[in-house]
């Protein structure tokens, strides 16, 4: 099964004023993405939302992306869902549109904890698109899913024949490397911490990843691959310790569903508010938002259309 390469972006997902899906900037946004350097999307996940969307508007928003997708851009669709019967409805539908991948997190509620229903779930969602790669989206602080990652591996192990392997989004770089190691690197582990791409580097092995700062912040995201490839540490250290700085800045708003999506408007591409029940930002915020980031001189280095 074929491992991504390089980055991945999660993008927001565009609303109008009166709260709508707004499926006309994906065309503007998906040519942005990829002058920047990000080899696909990862669509309706967190940062776009997804749990706030029905399931039709999921997958409207899946055909848009397909039919503006540049060549070899890579469209993996999040279908997970806290009814299985929705997952497996979009699951089939995005195997059916042509996507190159699903994925699904656990469920919010109810709260998984054990293994057994976990792999349950998503050997459920997998069945439902068996010509595509199937990965879990590992994000326990939106689902309170603590698992062992490593026990969970053993446990999918020859029993989904299409899972792929794992969005790795929590803090420990030890669990996700040792997840990567398993079996001598036998699933693709999609790192999912944008603030610790370099630690993972150096470890040895990260691959590819699924950002959600790589909306904006993409372009030195890459350069933190690009520099290490390059041999340049550095530049490489450099562009990590930005990208942390503008973490930081988001994380005064929010984090990045937020904050984040406010930045889109602030580079040239509006994507609208957040669906309630999110605190959007006021014009205030975005006016110290903005103050921050060319404090940091963002603005000269943010991503580029």
């Amino acid at each position: 099964m074929e491992k991504i390469i390089g980055l991945i972006d999660a993008p927001f997902t565009p609303f109008y004023e009166n709260g709508e899906v707004n499926l006309e900037p994906i065309g503007t946004y998906a040519k942005m993405l990829a002058k920047n350097g990000l080899k696909g999307v990862f669509i309706n996940g967190s940062s776009g939302e997804g749990y706030m969307l029905t399931e039709k508007e999921r997958m409207e928003l899946a055909e848009e992306w397909m039919k503006v997708a540049p060549k070899d851009f890579k469209v993996i669709v999040h279908v997970g869902s806290c009814c299985v019967k929705a997952s497996k409805m979009l699951a089939e539908h995005a195997q059916k549109i042509g996507a190159w991948g699903i994925g699904a997190m656990a469920p919010p509620f109810p709260k998984i904890n054990r293994i057994e229903e976990l792999v349950e779930y998503c050997e459920e969602i997998a069945a439902s698109a068996p010509n595509l790669p199937f990965y879990y989206y590992h994000i326990p602080a939106f689902n309170g899913a603590f698992l062992p990652m490593v026990e969970f591996l053993k446990a999918v192990d020859g029993r989904i024949p299409n899972f792929a392997g794992i969005k790795y989004t929590y803090e420990s770089i030890y669990e996700y490397n040792q997840c990567r190691l398993y079996k001598n690197g036998k699933f693709d582990m999609l790192h999912g911490q944008d603030e610790t791409i370099l630690p993972s580097l150096a470890m040895g092995g990260a691959q590819g990843g699924i950002g959600g700062t790589t909306n904006y912040n993409g372009i030195n995201l890459v350069g933190i691959i690009d520099a290490w490839k390059a041999g340049d540490i550095e530049k490489a250290r450099e562009l990590q310790n930005f990208s942390q700085d503008v973490i930081n800045v988001i994380c005064h708003y929010r984090g990045n569903i937020v904050g984040g999506k406010r930045i889109m408007k602030l580079i040239g591409l509006d994507l609208g508010k957040n669906r309630i029940p999110f605190q959007n930002m006021t014009d205030e915020e975005e006016m110290r938002m903005k103050a921050e980031l060319e404090a940091i001189n963002f603005f000269d280095r943010c991503n580029k259309f």
